[in-house]
């Protein structure tokens, strides 16, 4: 008899999708700035690639997380905004920011740069 494999916390596929790089910073941003055109995001993520921009999107919007839509203008012009399941995790980005506010005051992360 083979044995089953252990299933998986819940909670390491949700922390494997918002881990990935730029991802919290772009939800922090739709979180904060509301919906945003695709140049707008890029804007406020200083230091992204377009490449990292598009697949980061494509990735939150096929877990359902953000949105996307396209009006049919020349050039086209993409808007993105949160879902409900994006707007879930507000409360853990704000939670997560204090945090991170707090720490950095403290010093935590003087030595991680």
């Amino acid at each position: 008899m083979k044995a089953e494999l252990p299933r998986s916390c819940p909670m390491e596929g949700l922390l494997r999708l918002i881990t990935g790089q730029w991802t919290i910073y772009i939800l922090w941003v739709l979180a904060e700035h509301g919906d945003r055109r695709f140049g707008a995001i890029k804007r406020l993520v200083p230091g992204i690639s377009t490449r990292m921009l598009t697949e980061r999107l494509r990735m939150l919007e096929h877990a359902g997380v953000v949105w996307r839509e396209q009006a049919m203008t020349i050039p086209p012009a993409v808007t993105y905004g949160l879902t409900d399941r994006g707007l879930e995790l507000r409360g853990v980005l704000d939670t997560l920011g204090g945090i991170a506010r707090r720490w950095d005051a403290e010093g935590a992360f003087a030595d991680a740069e």
